[in-house]
């Protein structure tokens, strides 16, 4: 593997860089996408039928903050009923919305970076590329007779950095695009939580 940077030259090293982030990156967002964490499968039942009888007490909400992703978004909601019971529900929902936001953009957490990865790799393995193009063509004398070794040097450059890009652009990109859809979706489950939440609310304080 040494071997192999040492002939892939210095322009193989900010490639090493990004996929040293890259994988760090898709390991902890492996971690912190992970279902349970963000929209655990029967939170949503649980709170509704605790809801039944009444707003829960503030331990209990707080406890329902740090469960999940989904937590945060219903705990909201429920804490605004219970610090004004008048409120509306529209009131209900523009708070859970801004808690939302909030959630939306932990989840979107370093995919940004990831993106930037992606697309930044292959361009950084062309400029090895032509960094390795110029040994060539360094290489060759005025009258014609090259340096054989530098000549291999720069081709080793060239093609290893295009290679490596590439090893690193492609994965980046196939999980940026995996991540993308996580958390589309949960976003989605978490809007549809909300929702369900504000409609369970409504029907309770309409029969109270």
């Amino acid at each position: 593997m040494y071997s192999i940077i040492q002939a892939a030259g210095w322009p193989i090293w900010p490639l090493i860089l990004c996929s040293i982030v890259g994988l760090a990156i898709i390991f902890e967002r492996f971690y912190s996408l992970h279902e349970p964490k963000v929209v655990p499968p029967r939170l949503l039942d649980e709170v509704l039928g605790v809801v039944r009888n009444g707003v829960p007490s503030q331990d209990v909400l707080h406890q329902l903050e740090n469960n999940s992703a989904m937590g945060e978004v219903l705990a909201t909601g429920l804490r605004t009923v219970a610090q004004n019971p008048r409120c509306s529900e529209d009131d209900i929902r523009e708070a859970m919305e801004a808690r939302g936001r909030l959630v939306a953009h932990k989840l979107e957490k370093y995919l940004a970076a990831l993106g930037t990865i992606a697309s930044a790799a292959p361009l950084m393995g062309l400029f090895g590329t032509v960094v390795g193009m110029i040994e060539i063509f360094g290489s060759q004398s005025t009258g014609g007779t090259g340096n054989p070794a530098q000549l291999a040097h720069g081709i080793s450059i060239a093609l290893y950095n295009t290679a490596f890009g590439l090893l690193v652009a492609i994965p980046s990109l196939i999980f940026w695009r995996y991540f993308r859809g996580r958390v589309d979706a949960q976003l989605l489950a978490l809007e549809t939580g909300a929702g369900t939440l504000v409609r369970h609310l409504a029907v309770l304080r309409k029969g109270s």
